[in-house]
């Protein structure tokens, strides 16, 4: 049976530098007509439409679903121009793990992920990563990050005819990764790639906590493909 991977994107395949914030700020202040200022706002972890809300609920504004979408559809058209305004990179060991995975009949490779998939097409894109992946589970469906995960799964069962909980990995760098891939059953890799230290990943009792990424032989052989 094929074993199904579901990767987070930011803070596990990647870092933008937080660029992504120059888009959001500048698309919530052509919607709520004022300066917006989002230096502070939290966002690891959280998907773009709860993202979207939060920036509405601090101007004291309404967030009902049509501002978000107006938002975010907003933010999507922004961002590629956005992401060379910071430094970004692909994380240590990420390019040579999904190199060695695409050489590979065995495995599918999908995204799970808070971006909605405008975002994570532009991020993916700009970076080199968009070939490595057959779609996936984006923020598009809702801010709730276990919905997004029950619609990759629909994805992947889609695809593949059926899908078996001790060959589905998500792989994700914060405790909203974790708590989404419990809720599909699947083995969760939380890798303390991101914000999160080591130790704050394992009190959330993923299958495998990682420091960082390993070299592919490795981490092919952590989650049974060799």
């Amino acid at each position: 049976m094929t074993t199904v991977l579901f990767w987070d994107i930011d803070g596990t395949l990647l870092s933008t530098g937080r660029a992504g914030i120059f888009a959001l700020e500048d698309a919530a202040s052509e919607i709520i007509g004022e300066k917006v200022d989002l230096s502070d706002l939290p966002t690891a972890g959280m998907t773009d439409r709860g993202i979207a809300a939060d920036i509405f609920k601090k101007y004291g504004v309404t967030p009902d679903r049509e501002k978000i979408d107006r938002l975010l559809q907003l933010y999507g058209e922004l961002l590629p121009a956005s992401l060379s305004r910071k430094q970004g990179y692909v994380l240590p060991g990420v390019l040579e793990i999904l190199q060695e995975l695409e050489k590979r009949t065995d495995v599918v490779s999908l995204l799970l992920t808070g971006n909605i998939e405008a975002g994570a097409k532009a991020k993916l894109t700009y970076y080199g990563l968009d070939s490595y992946f057959r779609g996936g589970g984006f923020s598009d469906v809702g801010a709730d990050r276990k919905a997004i995960a029950r619609a990759a799964l629909t994805l992947a069962e889609g695809m593949l005819g059926s899908v078996s909980p001790e060959k589905t990995y998500v792989i994700g760098d914060t405790p909203h990764d974790i708590h989404c891939g419990k809720a599909i059953n699947a083995r969760v890799v939380a890798v303390a790639s991101g914000s999160y230290q080591l130790e704050e990943l394992a009190e959330h009792e993923p299958w495998l906590t990682l420091p960082f990424l390993p070299e592919p032989g490795e981490f092919l052989a952590q989650i049974g493909l060799v």
